[in-house]
């Protein structure tokens, strides 16, 4: 018999950590290789993680909830010994393996102790300490605080029972379970007679049915607050005239999906216009890191895209720039395709730059879309609707009916003015009018 360590495995591109949401099996539990093990968070996307031994669970090292990161030892499996060799995680030396789990096995929670102290300071580590005490703030504590906009000073009032008085994951789950008693709690310190601060108000809510938001509904709930708070959002309009691109589209639809294969729908169009125009303002592309901005290398377009369950996912094209359009066509078909499926893998939403969301699939003449964060801008497109417009033709000004449609740029005026946010939208919508209509598939 032999001890296998299993190990949060490599999710996907660029992500360092997921959240365990349930263990499918329990200590003394028997397990086939290739049987679900437990499932994972990371973001938005939901994963099974499946079993790459058979054995029996001997140890897990964490609960539900708990973030952890990649690579990190979760669990223990006694194996007959015959472990796949293209799918076991690589072992640690007995010695050291051994001692470490002796360690986790003896560990006991410490008595727990209130932090009460008023004043919360940022040292250039990215780690926060509580002043005149010991509790340090590790960078996944604050993490989490954020993803759930706990405040430094909320922190400082959870009860601490890591070493040393210091605030452990656990302690905010619980502080978040038990309902955040001291949300509203005042800081001992003299605040600024003029600063904002929350209202203690009562409402009545009414009554109805009550249901529960899931844990999409809940993440997407916190990013769209957090979105509000963090960026100052400035929303810019402009029409466009699309019956160029309407009539081509048309016109070449059949013959395009007979050629390749794929759907052509208005998305990679949309698409194709869109990356050209970020290249042209570049700083469009960008997001915020305290004092600086990070003007992306890549162009990586995020499609708003509505799941079967009404919550909302952002599929992301990558390298939008650099694809053609029937490569355009072929990713946003394969990942509308994956998001309708509830198929979507963690690299299909992850890196996106910049987003937009086509509104006037909904019927919606226009939005005012919410940044997806961390980007500094996002794109609503209305319906495609055919109106009379004035229009000027060799005879003068004469009414056609013309395809308009409305688009609408919330932008981060922290670091997007009113020029390159309008100069962005306009050009967007000059590539929308200025579409050949002699273009060959």
């Amino acid at each position: 018999m032999s001890k296998v360590e299993f190990k949060m495995p490599r999710l996907g591109e660029s992500i360092t950590e997921a959240a365990i949401i349930t263990w499918f099996k329990n200590v003394g539990d028997t397990i086939e290789e290739d049987e679900m093990l437990l499932e994972v968070a990371t973001d938005k996307v939901d994963s099974e993680v499946p079993s790459n031994v058979s054995g029996v669970i001997e140890e897990i090292l964490f609960d539900a909830n708990a973030v952890i990161k990649i690579g990190e030892t979760i669990a223990v499996i006694k194996t007959n010994g015959n472990v796949s060799s293209s799918k076991s995680t690589k072992k640690q030396d007995d010695t050291s393996s051994t001692v470490e789990m002796s360690q986790k096995k003896n560990e006991k929670p410490k008595k727990k102790r209130t932090v009460t102290s008023s004043a919360v300071e940022m040292s250039q580590s990215n780690a926060f300490s509580v002043s005149n005490s010991n509790t340090f703030f590790s960078p996944l504590v604050i993490k989490i605080a954020k993803e759930h906009h706990i405040s430094f000073e909320e922190l400082a009032r959870i009860p601490a029972t890591g070493h040393e008085g210091r605030l452990r994951k656990s302690d905010v789950f619980q502080y978040i379970e038990d309902g955040r008693p001291f949300k509203f709690a005042q800081p001992v310190a003299q605040q600024d007679p003029t600063a904002y601060r929350i209202p203690q108000l009562t409402f009545d809510k009414g009554q109805g049915k009550v249901i529960e938001m899931d844990r999409m509904r809940q993440m997407i709930a916190d990013h769209m607050v957090y979105s509000k708070h963090t960026s100052p959002h400035v929303t810019a309009y402009v029409e466009a005239d699309l019956t160029n691109m309407v009539n081509w589209r048309n016109a070449n639809k059949d013959a395009f999906q007979k050629t390749y294969g794929e759907r052509l729908t208005f998305t990679p169009l949309f698409v194709e216009a869109v990356a050209k125009a970020v290249k042209d303002f570049p700083n469009i592309n960008a997001s915020v890191d305290g004092k600086n901005i990070i003007v992306k290398d890549n162009i990586n377009i995020g499609m708003a895209t509505a799941l079967p369950s009404g919550n909302l996912i952002v599929p992301v094209v990558k390298n939008a720039d650099t694809k053609d359009l029937q490569a355009l066509a072929a990713n946003v078909n394969e990942l509308s395709n994956k998001a309708r499926e509830n198929n979507l893998k963690a690299d299909d939403i992850q890196g996106s730059t910049f987003t937009i969301s086509n509104v006037g699939t909904f019927g919606s003449v226009m939005g005012t879309p919410i940044i997806n964060q961390p980007e500094v801008a996002i794109l609503a497109l209305g319906i495609i609707k055919k109106r009379p417009e004035v229009i000027t033709t060799d005879k003068g000004d004469e009414i056609a009916i013309r395809s308009m449609m409305y688009l609408s740029l919330s932008f981060d005026h922290r670091v997007v003015d009113g020029f390159l946010g309008g100069s962005f939208v306009r050009r967007v919508a000059d590539y929308f009018e200025q579409f050949d209509v002699n273009r060959k598939i």
